[in-house]
C-alpha cells in the first residue's frame, strides 16, 4: 500500500500537477516570465544610462575614471566561475548526487559573497572621495557637472545589480540546506535548476554593466581610432 502511495505521488509532485514532467515545464515555464519581467525592469534602466551617453558622453568619460576597472574586473571573473559552479550544481542534482550538489551550491554562495565584499571596498572608495550625488557640489570635482549624473547612474544600476545577487545568495543556500537534507532525485530538481537559471541572469546583467560603466574610455578611444 505504501509503495502504491510513493507511486501515485512520486517525491517532490506538489498536488496540483499531474506528474512532474508538467510540474518542471510550469516551473520553467514561470522562471522565464519572471525573468522576462526583470529584463524589462533592468531595461528601462539601461535605457536611461544609454540616452545620458549619448547626450553627455564627454562627462560620463571623465566621471568613469574614478571607477577602478581592475576590480570591476576581478568582480566580473568571480561571477563567471560563480556560474560555472552552478551549472556543476545543477548538473550533480540531476545526476542525484546529494553531497556535490550541496557543494556546488555553498562553492557558488561564496563567489556570490566574494562579489559583495569587492563591491563593498568600491562603494567605500566612493564614499572616502566624497562621490554620492546629492552630498557634495560636482562642479568643484569635475570639468563636466553632468558627472553626478553618471554616479547616480552608477548607483542605482549597481545597487540594484547588488539586491538580486543578495536575494540570490539567500535562495541558493536554501536550495543548499534542502539538498542536504536529500529532497532532490535525479526526477525531482526543479529548483536547483530555477536557482541556477535566476543566478545566470544575474550574472549576465553584471557582464553588461562591467564594459558600459568600467571600461567607456577605452572604448571611446577605439571608436575615435575606427574613424580616423
Amino acid at each position: 500500500m505504501a509503495e502504491s502511495h510513493s507511486h501515485a505521488h512520486p517525491k517532490g509532485l506538489q498536488h496540483h500537477f499531474d506528474d512532474l514532467t508538467q510540474q518542471h515545464e510550469a516551473s520553467t515555464l514561470g522562471m522565464w516570465g519572471f525573468l522576462i519581467t526583470e529584463v524589462m525592469f533592468f531595461g528601462g534602466m539601461f535605457m536611461a544610462y544609454i540616452l545620458y551617453r549619448v547626450y553627455y558622453m564627454d562627462a560620463i568619460v571623465e566621471a568613469s575614471h574614478e571607477l577602478d576597472w581592475v576590480l570591476g574586473g576581478v568582480n566580473t571573473l568571480v561571477l563567471l566561475c560563480s556560474s560555472l559552479t552552478m551549472a556543476f550544481a545543477v548538473h550533480a542534482a540531476q545526476e542525484g548526487h546529494r553531497k556535490a550538489t550541496f557543494n556546488w551550491l555553498l562553492v557558488t554562495t561564496t563567489f556570490g559573497v566574494g562579489f559583495l565584499v569587492i563591491k563593498a571596498f568600491e562603494y567605500a572608495s566612493k564614499f572616502e572621495h566624497h562621490l554620492i550625488p546629492g552630498s557634495v557640489d560636482f562642479t568643484d570635482k569635475f570639468a563636466y557637472p553632468q558627472a553626478e549624473g553618471f554616479f547616480f547612474l552608477y548607483f542605482a544600476l549597481t545597487g540594484v545589480h547588488a539586491i538580486h545577487m543578495i536575494i540570490g545568495i539567500g535562495v541558493v543556500l536554501w536550495v543548499a540546506f534542502r539538498a542536504r537534507r536529500g529532497d532532490f532525485t535525479p526526477n525531482y530538481y526543479n529548483p536547483v535548476e530555477m536557482t541556477g537559471l535566476y543566478w545566470h541572469f544575474v550574472d549576465i546583467i553584471w557582464i553588461f554593466l562591467y564594459p558600459l560603466l568600467y571600461l567607456i574610455e577605452p572604448l571611446k578611444l577605439g571608436a575615435s581610432a575606427a574613424g580616423h
